[in-house]
């Protein structure tokens, strides 16, 4: 009987136990963060990406009480900045700034990625920009009329500046060129900052470039545009058409950055980070700071997020198999 008493003693306990463990879950889940926080970008300081990463991050420190940390792990488009959050643990404390190009774009573009987007949960798509075609002023064109017939005119000759290959800057001068039949050469740079920096210096003549890097030269006369590639005009250029007003609708595009956690972070403690990540896209300040940056907020985040993404990877591979493309290891 003694025997008895005690097995039963020891299952009571046992069941206990799990009761208090199940009730610690969402409890946890609320007291999110419970340590320092790590946004990891996937690009140097200073970048646009980076940008975002560090006015979002701003804003949780207060709007939590917590502490968040922006980690530059610049690498591979992305990839080692993907890969170094999967290995962090799976608390919801290292989050990743992923970027449109990255996630959609380098599935299809590194045959040996060691990440998949199935590895990680899409939570906020937290900002949206066009870029613009750009060129520099030594061209002489003031419409894309004017540099169609510029190029035309030296076929075989012409140069386009991209900001990183594979990447839609590197993409939408391929296809421009496709339809131009220009012959025109892809000159690749590691980042924005060097891309611009040569196209004002006129070493190369025209690219697809980022917004927010392009206006404040635009403005500066050092740059000339030609065309935004969102679906509708930008206030930051209300000046400067679409692609698809000048009938290069297929060319329609944005790139955007946005939050994800690894997928085995528990979905208690993704719905908390979730939340606040929404609050803090919400904040009128920090929308006027993103605002100031040439960037949109975009407003998506779960579902819609995923369908989006699933979208966008679907065409971007098509593009990749007519390219041909294959990014190094």
């Amino acid at each position: 009987m003694p025997h008895l008493n005690r097995r039963r003693a020891a299952v009571a306990l046992t069941l206990l136990a799990a009761v208090a463990g199940l009730a610690v879950l969402p409890a946890h889940a609320q007291t999110w963060p419970s340590k320092p926080v790590t946004l990891t970008v996937g690009s140097s300081a200073g970048s646009a990406p980076d940008i975002y990463a560090r006015i979002i991050a701003e804003q949780l420190n207060r709007q939590t009480g917590g502490t968040f940390i922006v980690d530059n792990k610049p690498g591979a488009n992305g990839n080692l900045a993907a890969e170094i959050v999967l290995r962090a643990p799976a608390d919801g404390h290292t989050l990743l700034i992923g970027t449109q190009s990255m996630l959609t774009i380098n599935p299809a573009a590194y045959p040996n990625l060691k990440w998949k987007l199935s590895d990680f949960r899409p939570l906020v798509k937290g900002v949206e920009s066009p870029m613009v075609l750009v060129t520099h002023p030594s061209v002489g064109a003031k419409n894309y009329a004017e540099l169609r017939t510029w190029i035309a005119g030296r076929k075989g000759q012409v140069p386009y500046a991209s900001f990183s290959p594979g990447t839609p800057s590197h993409f939408l001068g391929y296809q421009l060129n496709e339809k131009l039949q220009a012959d025109m050469v892809h000159i690749p740079y590691k980042g924005s900052s060097p891309q611009v920096n040569d196209l004002i210096a006129g070493q190369v003549p025209l690219g697809f470039t980022q917004l927010a890097m392009a206006v404040p030269q635009i403005q500066a006369g050092k740059l000339v545009p030609m065309a935004v590639t969102g679906a509708r005009r930008t206030a930051s250029l209300p000046q400067v058409p679409t692609l698809a007003e000048l009938g290069l609708n297929d060319l329609t595009t944005t790139v955007w950055f946005g939050v994800l956690a690894p997928a085995a972070v528990p979905k208690a403690v993704s719905d908390t980070i979730l939340a606040a990540f929404k609050k803090a896209h919400a904040e009128a300040s920090v929308r006027t700071k993103l605002e100031a940056q040439n960037f949109e907020v975009a407003d998506e985040s779960g579902a819609a997020f995923e369908k989006d993404l699933a979208a966008e990877t679907a065409r971007w591979a098509a593009v990749l198999k007519a390219t041909g493309f294959r990014a190094n290891d």
